[in-house]
């Protein structure tokens, strides 16, 4: 049975359902998005796009920069898009996609680095004369990306997808956390331009020393027919073994340690210390999934899952625990959002960005002391968390795609008239 976005509040009453016409928004609900043809046109633009991994995972920052390119090829751009590449891609990529030769991570075999920009893809970016260029990684294929414009004499944009200095951390490399960070300031600083997930991300480069007047907003938009309270399926719950008035905390995304896995592990260990009966709902696939599920032998784990059945799992659970620290933007958190369930995340920038809390989720320290405290708040005030849910959703309702890539657009624009 499916919960209809007017009635989503209420799903606790398994068979009550309420039809909604097509013609009908659920209040709070936002104006649907204007229609693609009415934003920027981007035609005389030529962007060559350099990834770290265009479509080797299927991750928020590949998503992002497929429908970017997307974007700005029915708005009339030309694109060609320079990336390390694998035999078993993901997902298809969007536009002209030129591979680099590239090695695999020790460590992280699913992600490859390109070991430099070499001599055949450099001839062929001459080749297709772009006017500007777009980095997406501070690896070694954007560095050579950025010398390469600058020889060409065209404008650089960065863009910026995840804290990587962090990542040091959660690997046993903190020694190295201030290398990386010098890195990073040097990469953002050698571009003309850098578009930031928000303005927590942009205040971070500030501080790296690249000037404001140089630093846009680009955000990330949510499909709301992908992502919606409407998705709600508690038959599907029920296959899952799960009773009608069960809550399901629920973790989805790539697992891995940086995601914060083993936080959410101990904190539902703690709810269940404290007599709440859980059984968390994981979905996603990863290297640590295999941890994952020592941390959380009773979870259930879904695998993979894309389309109508992420959008099906994400609405059928009720409580979004999200300790990641690493996140630029939060797809995840968003994502939650659009489908109506109630959030409790980190409390970092990119989570502020997105979130009011005590209103339209909950944000706490990442240990897992204090995420076991947030969820067990809405375990313990069921109405508290259907309104928390509700603002979520009608927050949500402001990140619509088409708006959101056309500042890119717009940014590109002005560096290329200049």
């Amino acid at each position: 049975m499916k919960i209809s976005p007017a009635d989503y509040l209420s799903a606790d009453a398994p068979d009550r359902a309420v039809a909604v016409a097509d013609h009908v928004r659920p209040n709070g609900a936002p104006e649907p998005a204007r229609a693609a043809n009415d934003g920027s046109s981007a035609a005389g633009m030529r962007i060559a796009l350099f990834s770290g991994n265009y479509n080797c995972v299927r991750d928020g920052a590949n998503r992002a920069l497929n429908r970017l390119v997307d974007h700005l090829l029915a708005r009339g751009a030309a694109v060609r898009v320079y990336s390390p590449t694998v035999a078993a891609p993901a997902f298809m990529p969007a536009g002209d996609l030129v591979p680099v030769p590239s090695v695999p991570i020790p460590g992280r075999s699913e992600f490859r680095i390109a070991l430099g920009l070499p001599k055949s893809v450099r001839e062929d970016v001459e080749r297709f004369a772009p006017n500007l260029v777009h980095v997406s990684a501070p690896d070694l294929l954007g560095i050579g990306a950025q010398k390469l414009a600058r020889r060409l004499d065209v404008p650089v944009v960065a863009s910026l997808h995840t804290r990587f200095e962090t990542y040091f951390d959660y690997y046993g490399l903190g020694a190295f956390r201030g290398w990386g960070e010098r890195h990073l300031r040097r990469f953002y600083r050698a571009s003309d331009h850098v578009l930031a997930p928000n303005g927590a991300s942009a205040q971070s480069l500030v501080a790296m020393g690249v000037p404001e007047h140089d630093i846009s907003t680009w955000g990330r938009g949510v499909d709301p027919a992908a992502f919606s309270p409407a998705l709600r399926d508690l038959g599907w719950r029920r296959a899952l073994g799960y009773r009608d008035d069960e809550i399901v905390p629920l973790f989805f995304g790539r697992l891995v340690l940086e995601k914060g896995i083993a936080a959410f592990a101990d904190a539902i260990r703690l709810l269940r210390e404290r007599g709440h009966e859980l059984r968390p709902l994981i979905v996603g696939t990863g290297p640590a999934e295999t941890r994952f599920r020592q941390l959380l032998p009773e979870a259930v784990f879904t695998g993979h899952l894309d389309g109508a059945a992420l959008g099906r799992a994400v609405a059928s659970a009720d409580i979004l625990i999200n300790p990641s620290t690493t996140e630029a933007f939060g797809n995840v958190n968003l994502e939650a959002m659009a489908s109506g369930i109630a959030i409790v995340s980190a409390d970092v920038g990119s989570a502020q960005a997105l979130i009011i809390s005590g209103q339209s989720g909950l944000l706490t320290a990442a240990s897992p002391d204090a995420l076991a405290d947030a969820a067990e708040q809405l375990i313990d005030q069921p109405n508290f968390r259907r309104a928390i849910a509700r603002e979520a959703y009608v927050a949500a309702g402001n990140h619509r795609w088409p708006e959101i890539l056309d500042r890119v657009v717009i940014a590109y624009a002005g560096l290329i008239s200049e």
